[in-house]
């Protein structure tokens, strides 16, 4: 398994013949507030102690770009309220709430054989929901990355923890999986927006 660091690309097709079926594991945790005594701490933010703390909900996304980096159709954005590409060459594992608990917090399932041949990069967003309404931020979440094993045999190919500051920050684009002379490849990205939804981020790519 490769750590990877900001700006760094890996072969995944080329380094491992016959690889079809990856999953892109995302993960975070919330940041313990310490605050509020008895009612604080992660328990009280999960279950609504003294300072009423709303969970964090990041939800994972990933774009399917044509060659000019944009997104042709509407659908190719797979996220928690639409879990499969038109071509169903990606699955989305769906929504969870808290990001509480150890590895993954999503996963998307991708089937690299059958991504149409007019898709050739898939970018992979963290966005926080209803950000603005809970005045929360990446500053809040710890323990971000992205992952990408070979669903055949389980193997974690490579990982990119998302260390850096993004205090302030919103949506995070954390890597992509795109198409390079024949081969997928993946890069860590590590982009940080203030978009507050994905109806903003998305803007980004139209």
């Amino acid at each position: 398994m490769i750590n990877l660091q900001k700006g760094q690309k890996i072969d995944l097709t080329k380094s491992n013949p016959g690889l079809k079926n990856i999953m892109v594991g995302l993960g975070w945790d919330p940041v313990e507030n310490a605050k509020g005594g008895g009612g604080g701490g992660l328990l009280g933010g999960l279950f609504g102690g003294g300072n009423k703390q709303a969970n964090i909900d990041c939800d994972a996304s990933v774009y399917l770009l044509n060659a000019n980096s944009k997104l042709a159709n509407p659908k190719n954005l797979v996220y928690f309220g639409n879990l499969t590409s038109p071509c169903g060459s990606i699955r989305h594992s769906g929504d969870n709430l808290t990001g509480a608990g150890d590895g993954d917090d999503e996963q998307i399932n991708v089937d690299l054989s059958r991504v149409p041949a007019d898709v050739h990069r898939l970018v992979f967003v963290v966005n926080i929901y209803e950000c603005e309404k809970r005045k929360q931020h990446f500053g809040m979440i710890r323990n971000a990355f992205i992952r990408i094993v070979n669903s055949t045999n389980g193997q974690e190919l490579c990982r990119f923890n998302l260390s850096e500051g993004y205090e302030g920050k919103t949506s995070l684009i954390t890597g992509e999986v795109y198409r390079h002379n024949g081969e997928w490849k993946f890069a860590a990205l590590g982009e940080s927006t203030t978009d507050p939804g994905l109806k903003s981020l998305t803007r980004r790519f139209l």
